[in-house]
């Protein structure tokens, strides 16, 4: 299926790997100029490298560290030269650490909230006037089932991601009839660096073998594996496209059957 992508330009946060480098694989096969922002430059340097080797299309890359205002705000800064308009934001930070709901440390929750929810926002704020103008935009965030179903032990991610996922439904309501969509992806189990580490810590908690636990969490899923990043791209592509210009406001798992409920 042609998803009238070529010469469309994206913005990938945390294009570097996990789920947004399978995001920004299946965007630059659809001919969509992307733009990798993450935390290391060696790593950007190399994906872009593997990405223009795989697509021919070259990604643009710069050095974001989310967690540092000051990296944000020279980041957005050097966006505003090197790419001055864009007409997709894909918003994916990484974790945040694990935590039950019971401790509440201030200065955790307030740097985390800053980490998760302000550079997407402002990102979104930079561009968002360029795609009203155009009467063209998509913006997916790229969340966790954890917004529909709070996953044990990781208060912070489950909270903060559901914030994130009203502000997009809030704004989505606010920008529809400029052609602009803001949608949400609820990924559940997918092979990354982030699930490999998780399930390191609750292996060693219960005391089982890594390889065990995983089969356990596999069980889980109604479909029987972990997913692919890849598989989230392509759900991500048919969003970013114009094929999609009615479906925005949405919350969409990606999960395999494993949320219980809609």
């Amino acid at each position: 299926m042609d998803l009238h992508l070529k010469g469309r330009s994206a913005i990938i946060m945390g294009g570097s790997q996990g789920l947004g480098l399978g995001i920004a694989r299946a965007l630059a096969r659809e001919g969509v100029q992307t733009c990798l922002l993450a935390r290391s430059e060696d790593r950007l340097r190399q994906t872009a490298q593997s990405l223009a080797d795989e697509t021919g299309t070259t990604p643009l890359w710069h050095r974001m560290d989310f967690s540092d205002p000051d990296s944000v705000r020279s980041c957005l800064e050097t966006l505003r030269d090197i790419m001055p308009e864009t007409d997709i934001i894909i918003g994916n930070g990484g974790g945040p650490p694990i935590g039950p709901a019971t401790a509440c440390d201030p200065d955790l929750w307030q740097k985390e909230a800053a980490t998760m929810l302000l550079p997407v926002m402002q990102l979104v704020g930079q561009y968002l006037p360029g795609m009203r103008r155009r009467q063209f935009g998509r913006i997916i965030m790229v969340s966790s089932t954890s917004v529909v179903e709070p996953i044990p032990n990781l208060v912070l991610s489950s909270a903060l991601r559901s914030a994130l996922a009203n502000w997009g439904k809030t704004l989505a309501r606010e920008v529809a009839r400029d052609g602009v969509t803001v949608n949400t992806l609820l990924p559940g189990r997918f092979e990354t660096d982030r699930i490999v580490s998780l399930n390191r810590i609750r292996a060693e908690k219960a005391g089982i073998p890594l390889e065990e636990f995983r089969r356990q969490k596999e069980n889980g899923v109604p479909a029987g594996r972990y997913g692919q990043p890849e598989e989230l791209g392509n759900m991500a592509a048919f969003l970013a496209s114009p094929l999609a210009a009615y479906i925005t406001g949405t919350r969409i798992p990606v999960d395999g059957g494993l949320l219980h409920g809609f």
